[in-house]
């Protein structure tokens, strides 16, 4: 009630999700609201904010534009973007700031905006405070931009992201998601996709709308944003840790969750990630693997959409001296929790979003690819021999997902 920091909601969405439409919505019924909007394209010419200043009369003593030209909030433009903030809160005029994010930003980078601290020791979040992170999402073709995936960046030849992480990654960190085009969809369709959303972000509040109205109470001055909260809203990261009581499914949609304390053969593993998944429609996978070929590393993977990836992230704690533990307390329990004798914290453990997916048929899949006694018995200077394509560095694989259980 006493914080006087100036309140900001930022709005993602993929191209064409509806940003602009919710933006403009927003600015003709803010309810007495002087709100300052920074709107941000990867365009020379900012097309976004052409039209809001076509639709809205933006008064110079309630109202600020701010364009952001020749890059994306979230990259080349981040210190112009935390300039602006710093002077518009700063200002002192205005009740709001909206941030309309360009349709290829994702939205974390946004949020460790607010995180910064500048040589003086001044931080944003000082003068800022990041109240919401809101997600539009076209209920017309989330489905079929997320399945078919491709480069995000269409003009960016650099940009290596593709679309299906792209979405991931904007639901997965909003507190707020909205539906957009629900006008254009069946009832069926909506809520099948609403349930979908839902499997990827537990926690998020979760609207329809068309043409871009919505309550400004479910946008606006919601306080929901904490990074503590938006690091633990994933589905797949509720799911590993437990914390998720499973509801009953609709639409077929559910989770597996694999826990092995064997290691993978190298090979088997690799047939398994590169072949064609016939278990149901495979919506979300992430998790940890040790990879008998790499017995001493970290193995992660990391599906969205028809591209599954996978590599390492550095040793499990096993290999590593006890000089390069965590000193505190806290941290090496958190080590300890994940111990087992004679593997240590060496472990396969992953978690399977997905649609009509058979869990016995899952896991059976996976234990086929776990080394046996025998090749168990062989030992580590045997395993490190063995042919390895899953390589040493980052691999990216196009899976076919043939078994359709989807109405959408």
């Amino acid at each position: 009630m006493n914080d006087t920091r100036l309140p900001v909601t930022v709005l993602s969405g993929f191209l064409g999700a509806g940003k602009t439409t919710l933006l403009n919505q927003i600015l003709r019924n803010r309810e007495g609201r002087r709100v300052a909007v920074i709107v941000n394209d990867m365009s020379e010419i900012n097309i976004d904010s052409a039209e809001v200043e076509r639709e809205i009369s933006l008064s110079r003593s309630q109202e600020k534009l701010v364009e952001m030209t020749n890059g994306c909030i979230c990259c080349t433009l981040r210190e112009d973007l935390l300039d602006e903030i710093r002077t518009l809160a700063a200002d002192g005029r205005f009740d709001y700031l909206l941030i309309e994010s360009s349709g290829i930003s994702e939205p974390l980078p946004v949020a460790e905006t607010f995180t910064f601290i500048d040589t003086d020791g001044h931080a944003l979040a000082d003068i800022a405070r990041l109240d919401t992170m809101v997600t539009v999402v076209d209920g017309h073709s989330f489905l079929r931009d997320y399945r078919s995936g491709g480069p995000v960046g269409a003009d960016a030849p650099e940009d290596e992201r593709d679309i299906s992480d792209l979405l991931v990654d904007q639901i997965e960190f909003a507190d707020v998601v909205l539906i957009s085009k629900a006008d254009l969809v069946s009832a069926e369709h909506l809520a099948e996709l609403t349930a979908l959303i839902r499997s990827l972000n537990k926690t998020a509040d979760i609207h329809a709308i068309s043409h871009g109205h919505v309550p400004l109470d479910a946008i606006m001055d919601t306080g929901l944003f904490s990074f503590d909260r938006a690091a633990q809203a994933p589905g797949w990261l509720q799911e590993l840790q437990g914390e998720h009581t499973p509801e009953t499914e609709e639409y077929g949609i559910g989770s597996v969750v694999y826990r092995e304390r064997a290691p993978f053969h190298p090979g088997r593993l690799h047939r398994f990630l590169t072949g064609d998944w016939t278990n149901g429609r495979l919506l979300r996978a992430k998790g940890y693997f040790w990879n008998a070929g790499r017995f001493t590393e970290i193995g992660s993977i990391s599906q969205a959409g028809h591209m599954i990836r996978h590599g390492y992230v550095g040793r499990w704690w096993k290999f590593l001296p006890d000089s390069f533990w965590p000193e505190d307390d806290y941290r090496r329990q958190g080590i300890l929790d994940k111990w087992e004798e004679p593997v240590g914290d060496c472990r396969q453990e992953l978690v399977f979003i997905g649609q009509g997916i058979d869990a016995d048929t899952l896991r059976h899949q996976l234990d086929i690819c776990l080394l046996t006694t025998a090749e168990i018995d062989f030992g580590p200077d045997t395993w490190s021999g063995w042919p390895d394509p899953l390589g040493a560095g980052h691999s990216d694989h196009v899976t076919s997902q043939v078994a359709q259980t989807s109405t959408l």
